[in-house]
């Protein structure tokens, strides 16, 4: 397929590189510029671009990897976006921490809905529930004994269909995970937020989140790093997310 990446962060320079890997042609956008992408997110042939020049006619899957809260930026970019092409949002909202608090959303607006109100068009949300070192270096085979899963939500079934696909390719058991709607389930920090779960173990997880509960976890993420110590491991934090729902 042919994807474009909007943001060469951990996030999207991990997607970016699993995708080319995977045999897909990726092109791959980021704030500070061409020259600031990692050498081995292209290392697979991914190309770096502009993001003025990023190719959005005649793209199959676009990737927003941005923070959150800022897709209205890009707006006037996504107006000129055909309508069958797939976008895919992978952000998250930590109000105080990695974002200014937003009315819509603390009263209770779902992260993508929001997201696609600002853009003006449908998203799919995906990839935001598993860590960058998840991502980076858990992925394997399907078929894999002990797979780790991903959810995806989305309100087109092929949309959907075509993230599950991209999910499939960059390692991870895809889960159909309902409508946009519904994604809140996998929103921080929920059950399935970031704690590394199966296939088999994913839709209990999705099932138990609580909307009050998971926002108040989330808000206390300074002090449970905090509490991990100096430089925690993956491990560590997968660890402490799951100890928050025990």
């Amino acid at each position: 397929m042919k994807i474009t990446v909007i943001g060469a962060g951990a996030i999207g320079g991990n997607l970016a590189a699993k995708l080319s890997t995977a045999g897909h042609d990726v092109q791959v956008a980021g704030a500070r510029g061409p020259e600031a992408v990692r050498a081995e997110v292209l290392e697979s042939g991914a190309r770096a671009v502009e993001l003025a020049d990023a190719a959005v006619q005649g793209r199959d899957v676009i990737v927003l990897s941005i923070p959150f809260g800022v897709a209205g930026r890009l707006a006037d970019l996504f107006a000129s976006v055909p309508d069958e092409t797939v976008v895919i949002d992978t952000s998250n909202y930590y109000p105080g921490m990695l974002s200014e608090p937003i009315e819509a959303v603390d009263n209770g607006q779902v992260e993508s809905v929001y997201t696609a109100e600002l853009l003006g068009r449908p998203v799919v949300k995906a990839w935001n529930a598993a860590l960058a070192g998840t991502q980076q270096t858990r992925g394997v085979p399907a078929g894999t004994p002990g797979r780790l899963a991903i959810p995806v939500a989305g309100d087109s079934d092929e949309a959907r269909r075509v993230a599950m696909q991209l999910v499939d390719d960059t390692g991870f058991d895809p889960y159909d995970a309902g409508t946009l709607a519904d994604s809140w389930r996998q929103q921080p920090n929920s059950p399935a937020y970031c704690t590394e779960l199966t296939l088999d173990e994913l839709p209990a997880a999705l099932a138990a989140a609580d909307r009050a509960k998971d926002a108040a976890i989330r808000d206390s993420l300074p002090e449970r790093i905090a509490a991990r110590g100096a430089n925690p491991t993956l491990d560590d934090i997968v660890e402490m997310n799951r100890a928050a729902h025990r």
